[in-house]
């Protein structure tokens, strides 16, 4: 059974997504159906053939879910050691070229916003900067060239 890694908080996120399909998106979905299915002649009911994809979207997100927070495997970030970067550590890097510095937190794809500072750990810069720590230098293959940062401080 392959664990998934995630954070308390990534957590809850996916547990909250989940009761909300399963008391709000499902129902409302229901409903849409018998009135779709009210309208007569099925075969060339557009708004029942939607309302039947979006019924096959919600079962395969409450199943995709479910198999997420079953095999979860939660980590603490404050558990975690200080010496070396793993899942859940935060991270303040700096870019060698342009002396831009970026403050980052390794979490799983679930997780992942840039714009709250959360990379995936299975994106370029996150497999490169695992296992690393304080004084090293980290080189990833980026779209637009290789970036070469330096891993300043772990937080």
């Amino acid at each position: 059974m392959e664990r998934i890694p995630i954070t308390r908080k990534g957590y809850e996120a996916l547990k909250a997504e989940l009761e909300r399909i399963k008391k709000v998106d499902r129902p409302a979905n229901i409903i849409a159906i018998e009135e779709a299915r009210a309208h007569g002649d099925l075969s060339e009911n557009a708004e029942y053939d939607a309302a039947k994809e979006r019924q096959q979207f919600i079962n395969g997100r409450i199943s995709e879910l479910g198999y997420k927070l079953g095999n979860a495997d939660i980590i603490d970030p404050e558990q975690l050691p200080r010496d070396r970067v793993v899942f859940g550590s935060r991270v303040l890097l700096e870019n060698i070229e342009t002396g831009e510095s970026v403050a980052y937190q390794l979490v799983g794809p679930d997780e992942s916003n840039i714009d709250e500072g959360r990379i995936s750990v299975s994106s370029p810069l996150g497999q490169a900067i695992i296992g690393k720590r304080p004084d090293d230098e980290i080189t990833v293959q980026a779209p637009g060239g290789k970036r070469v940062y330096e891993l300043v401080e772990i937080l």
